[in-house]
Order: C-alpha cells, then structure tokens, then sequence
C-alpha cells in the first residue's frame, strides 16, 4: 500500500504531510506506518517506518528529528541530529535546510509552523495539557528566535480528535476555567456531568490569539477514522493492549 500523507495550502512551497496510517510495514493493532519508537511495536518495524517517511520527505532517516514528548511546553531550537537518548520536550524549530521537524500523535494536536521568507519552521505536539501550559505559543517564539516574524507565520493542525469524540469529566473542564473563566466556550454538554471538549478550537485560538498570520485545522477526527489514523482513546474503548502513533513532518 502507497504511503499517504495530508498537506494543507497554508505551507504551500514548504515540504510538509501529516501521515496517516496507510503504507506502513507494522501488523496487529500497529498495522500501518507506527512511527513511535516508545510502542510496543517490533523496533524493527518501527524503522522501516520511519525510513519510509524520511524518503518521502527527500531527507536520510538520520535527518527526521524527533524528540521524547512529554506534554510538555517546552521547544527545542535543532541545527543538526538530535542524538541519543532524545532530549525531552515537545516542540522542535529550526532554520536549517535538510532537516525535517517530526512530532508523534494518537489523538494530541500535531501542529506545523512556517515563516517561508525567514526560512524557519516549527513542529509541536500539543495535547491538551501542552496547549494549556503554552506550548504553542512557545513554539512561536523560538521561531522568532531564530529570525521568524509571527505576523507571517503560518500554523496548521492536523488529524486530532474532534469534540464529538472527546467526553471528558467536570474535573477536566475545571482546569481550564480556573485558567480563564472564557475557555467554556470549547466544552459542549454531554451525558450526565460529563462534557465534550473541542480541542483542535481551542488549538486554533490560542493561535489566532498569538497574533501569527494564518491558522487552519485539517478538520481529519483520528478517533472516527479507524482506517486512516491511530488513536489511543479509540485504543482503550476496544481493550486493546497499544496503539501505533502518527507522525506528522515539516522541512525547509
């Protein structure tokens, strides 16, 4: 099966794709491209995988940065390999061509960043505890860092779960009204005590509110899609033991 990757107008002339699941080497409940090395998928599996998206975004496997992810706000500025063990953290932006910006997600918000007339590039994962601490927004500014201007950055979310799938506690909904009373815009009612929570609209807008150039989201649900995307809520609704992990990629 032939690779599948998902691009968005926005990074027009920026080598980028959300990968989806298809035309990976992985079988079982990884079937497709697992890309995550912290699995339980065959490491060598994992490999094959990930080579396969290194070649499709025209770079060696030892250009696809990575980093151990940890819902973190925290944003590393790469010039070269990341090395071993991969430092922790959540976000990665780099000014220099020929290497390409990778984040792992199941559900979590893969996030891709460009300035093309700065020549700097981010990628971010934001689940929603990374959103909250600001990893976006950290994003941002070490791309400003390194030379980008936020009035012409460009960022696009992609495959992530959509509210419809995403029922959570009061508990949950309280963390972030206790942050600002306005975020009860992106919780819906659900059964009971429980609400639903819009997590690529909340993405969006702490976006917008950062005052970059554009924002879109792919509008791809990685819960309902089981064909096309991993997705760990919709890995612990059917008892299964993991789940494969996508990868999302960004080169200048």
């Amino acid at each position: 099966m032939t690779i599948e990757m998902i691009t968005s107008p926005l990074l027009k002339g920026i080598r980028h794709g959300f990968f989806t699941r298809k035309g990976g080497a992985s079988s079982g409940v990884f079937d497709g491209l697992n890309c995550g090395p912290g699995s339980s998928d065959q490491k060598e599996m994992v490999e094959i995988n990930r080579a396969r998206v290194a070649q499709a975004m025209d770079v060696g496997p030892d250009a696809l940065l990575t980093v151990h992810q940890v819902h973190s706000p925290d944003v590393i500025e790469v010039d070269g390999p990341v090395g071993t063990p991969r430092p922790k953290a959540d976000a990665l932006v780099t000014a220099t061509p020929g290497l390409a910006l990778a984040v792992l997600t199941a559900d979590c918000q893969p996030v891709l960043f460009a300035d093309p007339d700065a020549g700097v590039v981010g990628a971010a994962h934001a689940g929603w505890k990374g959103a909250l601490e600001g990893v976006l927004e950290a994003t941002i500014d070490a791309m400003e860092g390194l030379g980008a201007k936020r009035g012409r950055i460009c960022a696009v979310i992609g495959p992530a779960i959509s509210q419809r799938a995403y029922e959570v506690g009061p508990e949950f909904m309280d963390r972030f009204l206790d942050t600002d009373p306005a975020t009860a815009r992106f919780f819906a009612g659900g059964d009971g005590d429980r609400v639903q929570f819009d997590l690529p609209a909340y993405g969006l807008a702490r976006l917008r509110a950062a005052g970059i150039g554009e924002a879109e989201w792919t509008r791809h649900c990685t819960y309902s899609d089981p064909a096309r995307f991993f997705s760990y809520r919709r890995s612990v609704h059917r008892k299964e033991a993991d789940y494969g992990r996508l990868i999302s990629v960004i080169r200048l």
